[in-house]
């Protein structure tokens, strides 16, 4: 039976690994999970010998395929979640992520394919992630961040990098929710910073909210 906790190191893992692809060092697990290195090592060891990950030491950690189809499962109820607390229970975006971290961890696997069901099986959170279907396949789409796109281009906002609440917070205020059509005017040398338009309405934007807003050149 996995715990609670592994199942927290599992996903950080995916994660930091982009997706489990890549090694991770135990002191970016660390980082992320807000402990010990040494008590990362003690769980990674923990995790090795249930199957879940490779681990060698300084070489990093990876997630056997065991590891990743439960981390797969993990980011998918926690999408699901997302989407039944955004859409049904009017939970705005930038309040979901929490409570879809304590739901993410229910076992049942009837519950999930009801839900998934019940909420028509959305392929996206309310966040612009993909959610995995019951196979595990993601589906991906084009998208670039708005640091990317050129002067000129009309674009999409489909997804952010940053899903925190201040970030969010922002987003609200400056009437930005995906979906939101808006065209990139300029880009100042200085700074990087963007002036963009959404309707008729112009707004300068910071480099730093641009490398954390994704969009789909339209």
């Amino acid at each position: 039976m996995i715990t609670l906790t592994e199942e927290n190191y599992i996903k950080a893992i995916y994660h930091l690994g982009k997706y489990g692809i890549n090694n991770v060092s135990t002191n970016a697990i660390a980082k992320e999970m807000e402990t010990k290195a040494s008590s990362v090592t003690d769980m990674v060891k923990k995790l090795s010998e249930k199957g879940y990950v490779d681990y060698k030491k300084y070489q990093g950690v990876t997630l056997t395929e065991k590891g990743k189809e439960i981390a797969i499962n993990i980011v998918r109820k926690h999408r699901l979640w997302e989407v039944f607390l955004v859409e049904k229970l009017n939970f705005s975006w930038d309040e979901v992520h929490e409570v879809a971290e304590q739901l993410e961890h229910i076992k049942s696997k009837k519950l999930i394919s009801q839900l998934d069901a019940f909420l028509e099986f959305p392929t996206h959170d309310p966040h612009g992630d993909p959610i995995p279907d019951k196979m595990g396949h993601i589906k991906k789409i084009d998208k670039i961040l708005l640091s990317e796109a050129k002067i000129g281009n009309d674009c999409i906002c489909v997804g952010v990098q940053d899903s925190s609440s201040d970030f969010l917070k922002y987003l609200d205020k400056n009437d930005i929710a995906l979906g939101t059509e808006l065209k990139v005017c300029h880009r100042e040398a200085f700074d990087n910073s963007i002036t963009i338009k959404i309707k008729a309405k112009e707004l300068i934007i910071s480099n730093m909210i641009a490398n954390n807003l994704f969009v789909k050149v339209s």
